[in-house]
């Protein structure tokens, strides 16, 4: 009688053990510490975006009619009867999984020193620096060679490419993604990529942060509400997310009930067993 309370102990303690529970798979669940401001709204935290070395810019420069802007580029430009478009990429495109191709070919490429080179203009200082930063003294390089209020700079990165690693099980989201918006929260850039699977550990998401003085890396907890008040909750230009695998997933435990019963089931099975061998002796 004794050696069945043992067993009935021991599969209590290895359900309440090995199942994953509600709290573990629900995101941003309520929690005192999340910042309200007087309105009762959550402020934006956003960090403004520093360009670093070897990002790939795009760069447009709009002119009038007849615009004559020649003497800045090559036979790479754009133009039409209605004004002229100078680009620096030749527009859109890319290749799966390699980011895109004609931006890496085409577009201007921070180098070793943090500067891009603009053919017709010169070297332009563009690490540490934001893109409005950046786009303004190209303006006043350009208003030199054309009146001013008849063209506009528009410079910009090439959407925000992040990168997302995860186990065997997160194969379907695990990649180079990119996403044309201005702005990409954490739980933006999940759902786009059809969410987590019971198997990610949503209180230790890692992100390495690519900044101009080196990488950052940063812990965050999904499961608690205020992740939004982190400057990591919104996705970067370059962001490294490392999808952890929960404990109780690595050897098949917890993934989901039926699973965690048959898991159970063995293993006690194969206990008993030895038990009843050595028993035997």
């Amino acid at each position: 009688m004794k050696i069945y309370k043992n067993l009935l102990f021991l599969i209590v303690s290895f359900f309440l053990t090995s199942c994953i529970t509600s709290k573990d798979v629900k995101y941003m669940q309520e929690n005192e510490s999340l910042v309200i401001n007087e309105e009762g709204l959550i402020p934006y935290n956003i960090p403004v975006y520093r360009v670093t070395k070897n990002d790939m810019l795009t760069l447009d420069i709009v002119t009038t009619p007849k615009g004559d802007a020649a003497q800045f580029y090559s036979n790479l430009n754009a133009s039409s009867a209605g004004g002229a478009t100078i680009t620096m990429t030749g527009g859109a495109g890319g290749a799966n999984g390699g980011g895109d191709a004609i931006i890496y070919f085409r577009g201007l490429r921070v180098d070793a020193k943090g500067e891009i080179n603009i053919f017709g203009i010169g070297f332009i200082k563009a690490e540490g620096r934001t893109i409005d930063e950046i786009s303004a003294e190209i303006q006043e390089k350009v208003n030199e060679n054309f009146q001013e209020g008849k063209s506009q700079v528009r410079l910009n990165t090439d959407g925000i490419t992040y990168f997302v690693l995860g186990d065997i099980e997160t194969t379907g989201m695990t990649g180079e993604k990119k996403a044309y918006k201005n702005t990409l929260t954490l739980t933006e850039a999940i759902a786009m990529n059809g969410g987590l699977n019971r198997t990610v550990d949503r209180k230790n998401i890692v992100i390495y942060r690519k900044l101009p003085e080196g990488i950052k890396k940063a812990k965050i907890d999904l499961t608690r509400e205020d992740v939004m008040n982190s400057p990591y909750f919104y996705v970067q230009n370059g962001d490294e997310i490392l999808l952890t695998t929960n404990r109780r997933s690595l050897n098949g435990f917890g993934k989901d009930p039926l699973q965690t019963i048959i898991s159970g089931v063995s293993v006690i099975t194969t206990a008993l067993s030895i038990y009843l061998l050595i028993k035997n002796l």
